[in-house]
This record gives structure tokens, C-alpha cells and sequence, in this order.
């Protein structure tokens, strides 16, 4: 009985001394904590008033702050909405961006998928200077190429049209993605390449059957900054579209609000249904976010 009762003690005695252990961690890390919730609440507080806004009336938001529908009476409504939406050329704005975000998104991780397999694994003359020249595109200015981008297009005929859009954003786009993609794709065991190559299997094979399947995090984590860079963007569509039907709805937000500041109760609707696609693709591929992007950024 003594010996049990003193297992018992002993027994009592670490998973008290574990109690004050996991106590004392969870102390000094409280501060970091602390850290981390202010910082997402710097980031979330402002996003969280402009969705409640873009439910509110104009009169309900020059009265009063966003905070005080929280508290009934709540006054929400959908007018702002109704009245976005009612607007000539917003409905088809959010269908072309959709037009151009997607292919767009598709064709330049096709082509940075291929391209960065060929510097991974295929040798050829070049190989290493090609790579060095992809990287330092990186560095140039988007705005130095507009206008000699512009002026080919318009020897090309296709200025004006979702096209030209999707070649730009696929050029501007490429040189980071490969990079990426070329880092990841490095790192993959050489053994699986080298039993497939003595296999018999080509290039094509390797790619598509190897390659790919591997690398689907760094491909779906990569996804969601090409489909929000080119949702999000203003300069090219606006550049490349000008006063063109096919317009994104990026450039349609832009001429909500007047010179004289009127209309700017819409902008509040007009942005939650441009977040909202970006929103959702980000939580159907979050997923992969941080195991992608982790693991292209230190192998190679």
C-alpha cells in the first residue's frame, strides 16, 4: 500500500509541476498574443465598419458612426446595393473582370509551371542566363513598359480587347511566378525524376505526372496572388481597355464618385462586391497558403 501510495503522490506531483510548466509558457507568451490581436484588429476593425456601412443609409452614415448599428434599432438595408448594381455598366463590369481574372490566372500558371520544370530539370545551352534574365524582370517598372506594350498591341490590332489584358498581365507576371514556381519545383526529390527518366518516361510524362501532382500547394497558393493581383488591378485595365465596353470593375468604381465628391455612399457596397470573389477564393485555398508558399521560399 505504501509503495502505491507513494506512485499516487509522485504521479501528483509531476502533473502538478506539468500544470505550472505549461502555465509559465503560456505566460511568456502571452505578450506575443497580445501583439497579434491588436494587429489583426487594426486590420479587421476597418474592413468590419466598411461591410456594416454598405448597409446602412446615407443618412444613418452622415449621422452617426458605423458602431452604433450594432445596437438596435439596427437600420440595415440593401438600397446601396440596388443602386450600385442599377448603375450602367456595373452589372457587365463585374462579368468582364471575371472574363479576365480567370483566363488570365490560367494561362500565366500554365506557362510559369512549364517554363519553371524546363529550368528545373531539362538542360540546355542558356539555361542559367535565361533564369538570371527572368529574375531581373522582376525589377523593372511596370510603368516603363505601358507605352511601348501599348503601341504593339495597337500594330497587333488587339488594343481595346480582354486579350491584351490577358497578354499583360501574363507578362508582367510570369518573370515572379517562375522564379516561384523554379524554387519549389528544385527542391522535389531527384530520385523520383531519376527512376521515372530510367523508366522510360519523357519529359512531357515527368512534367504532368511527377511535377505537377507535387506541386499543386505552391500552384494553389501562387492562385491566389495572381487571381487577386489581376481582380484588384487598376493600371493595366485602365491602360490597355481606356474607354473600352469591355472595361473590369475596377475601372467602373473609379467613376462612382464625382469631382465634387458626390456618389460616395456607394462605395462602400462597391467594394464588399469586389472583395467578395477575391474573399472566396482565398478561403477555398487557404489551405495551401501557408505549406506552398513556405516550401517555395527555401528549397531550391
Amino acid at each position: 500500500m505504501s509503495a502505491e501510495v507513494t506512485t499516487r503522490r509522485e504521479s501528483a506531483v509531476e502533473r502538478g509541476a506539468t500544470a505550472l510548466d505549461n502555465l509559465g509558457y503560456r505566460l511568456q507568451r502571452l505578450p506575443l498574443h497580445l501583439v497579434i490581436i491588436i494587429i489583426c484588429a487594426i486590420w479587421i476593425v476597418p474592413t468590419v465598419g466598411m461591410v456594416i456601412n454598405s448597409f446602412r443609409g446615407l443618412q444613418d452614415m452622415s449621422q452617426s458612426g458605423w458602431w452604433t448599428t450594432l445596437f438596435p434599432p439596427h437600420g440595415f438595408t440593401l438600397e446601396s446595393y440596388r443602386q450600385v448594381l442599377a448603375i450602367e455598366g456595373v452589372a457587365p463590369s463585374i462579368l468582364y473582370s471575371v472574363l479576365i481574372t480567370i483566363p488570365a490566372t490560367v494561362i500565366q500558371l500554365t506557362i510559369a509551371t512549364m517554363g519553371a520544370y524546363a529550368f528545373a530539370w531539362m538542360r540546355f545551352p542558356g539555361r542559367n542566363l535565361f533564369f538570371i534574365v527572368i529574375v531581373g524582370l522582376m525589377v523593372v517598372p511596370i510603368q516603363m513598359t505601358l507605352i511601348p506594350v501599348l503601341q504593339i498591341f495597337k500594330v497587333l490590332h488587339i488594343n481595346g480587347t480582354i486579350m491584351a489584358v490577358w497578354l499583360a498581365h501574363s507578362g508582367y507576371g510570369l518573370p515572379f511566378e517562375v522564379f516561384l514556381l523554379r524554387n519549389y519545383l528544385g527542391g522535389l526529390p531527384r530520385e523520383i525524376f531519376e527512376s521515372a527518366e530510367v523508366d522510360g518516361a519523357g519529359h512531357s510524362t515527368r512534367f504532368l505526372r511527377i511535377a505537377v501532382p507535387m506541386t499543386i500547394p505552391a500552384i494553389a497558393s501562387l492562385t491566389i496572388f495572381v487571381f487577386l493581383g489581376i481582380w484588384n488591378d487598376l493600371l493595366v485595365a485602365l491602360t490597355f481597355l481606356g474607354v473600352s465596353a469591355y472595361r473590369p470593375f475596377t475601372v467602373v468604381i473609379t467613376g462612382l464618385v464625382t469631382s465634387f465628391g458626390g456618389g460616395w455612399q456607394f462605395l462602400t457596397a462597391a467594394a464588399v462586391l469586389q472583395m467578395a470573389l477575391p474573399l472566396a477564393v482565398f478561403i477555398f485555398l487557404q489551405r495551401y497558403f501557408v505549406r506552398g508558399i513556405t516550401s517555395g521560399s527555401v528549397k531550391g
